[in-house]
């Protein structure tokens, strides 16, 4: 897929961290070599799963119980719930520049970031807002519900005769439920707390009991992170495919419906120099010549995420590698100004700008 490259990680039970080549910003007492940034889409999806158990008496929920529809086979489905996209900075190799230290400038602090990135000169930045990793709700620890069978229950012959014990077993304590509730109970509780806990104890063995009949059912949800780098517009390739059986599966997995993503230059700006023979030709002299710094002058983009043809998620954000590159004037650096230079982060463009005559 041409101008679409993505990489998931797998966040589901423990945070991941992503990996990264070390790499040693580029300056010298002499000079900085830097990057600036293209910025490439962020796509969190999360995915819940529900496992749906059969309880052993599930054939005799109807009859001893009055429940109807109760499923009799084990289930798994899978389903998105959450989708979110934002923009992260990766560096730009083809916009390597370098800015020389010298007697005449007062280009002195160059600050990078670990993967080069320029992002301020002459001023201290802080640092860039990470995605928190993803935590799970905590599970409760299921309850065995035989642990609640009476020795009776337990020595019947058969199964169905287990579970016409069993249902008598519960509506016994949905009667005692009652009665204590009413304050009609043989043996009241001495206050509410005792009574809580009585409550609560009737409640949890109802439950357990119940679910003998009507099964159990778990949900899980898992994060899955894509990272897509637009080099170029995208017309509705796939992000990924998702199989309600299955979960998550290959792009190439046809057991799974397809998720796209489509991304738009907005074409708020000129296009960059490097898709101009005539203008790449003026930037690389223009590189060798200066002595000051390039900048981004980007443009937008708009990504949307669909499912099948229905839209599910749409932002916009920076895109410079749409843009084009700029210099600041070299005036603006020299002995006659003391000046402060802070980069976006995310687009590399001028965020602020402090050029002050020295008193």
């Amino acid at each position: 897929m041409i101008g679409l490259s993505f990489v998931i990680y797998h966040l589901s039970f423990s945070p991941v961290k992503a990996q990264t080549v070390p790499y040693l910003p580029g300056v010298t007492p002499e000079g900085a070599v830097y990057y600036l940034p293209k910025t490439a889409i962020r796509v969190t999806v999360r995915v819940a799963s529900t496992t749906y158990t059969p309880g052993d008496f599930c054939k005799y929920a109807e009859r001893y119980l009055r429940l109807n529809n109760v499923a009799t086979e084990p289930d798994v489905s899978h389903k998105v719930v959450y989708i979110s996209q934002m923009p992260i900075a990766i560096a730009d190799t083809s916009k390597a520049f370098s800015v020389k230290f010298d007697a005449k400038s007062v280009v002195a602090n160059v600050e990078l970031s670990e993967d080069g990135r320029l992002l301020a000169i002459n001023a201290k930045v802080e640092e860039e807002d990470m995605p928190q990793p993803f935590v799970p709700a905590p599970h409760t620890a299921p309850i065995n519900p035989r642990k609640f069978l009476s020795e009776d229950i337990l020595s019947a012959g058969s199964t169905a005769k287990m579970a016409e014990l069993t249902a008598q077993e519960i509506y016994d304590i949905r009667e005692n439920r009652s009665l204590l509730i009413k304050g009609q109970a043989d043996f009241m509780p001495k206050d509410g707390e005792q009574l809580r806990l009585m409550l609560n104890q009737l409640e949890q063995q109802d439950a357990a009991l119940t679910s003998l009949f009507t099964g159990t059912t778990q949900s899980d949800t898992t994060e899955h992170v894509f990272i897509v780098m637009p080099d170029r517009p995208i017309d509705h390739q796939i992000l990924f495919r998702l199989s309600k059986w299955r979960g998550l599966v290959d792009a190439d997995d046809l057991s799974g419906a397809p998720y796209y993503i489509s991304v738009t230059n907005l074409a708020t700006v000129p296009a960059s120099e490097v898709e101009n023979p005539t203008n790449a030709a003026k930037l690389k002299s223009q590189k060798s010549k200066f002595k000051g710094v390039f900048v981004n002058v980007p443009s937008r983009m708009r990504s949307v995420i669909y499912q099948g043809n229905d839209q599910v998620d749409q932002a916009e954000m920076p895109a410079p590698q749409f843009g084009h590159t700029e210099m600041l004037s070299e005036q603006l650096f020299n002995k006659r100004y003391t000046t402060q230079l802070w980069l976006d982060p995310i687009s590399g463009a001028v965020q602020r700008l402090k050029a002050e005559q020295p008193k």
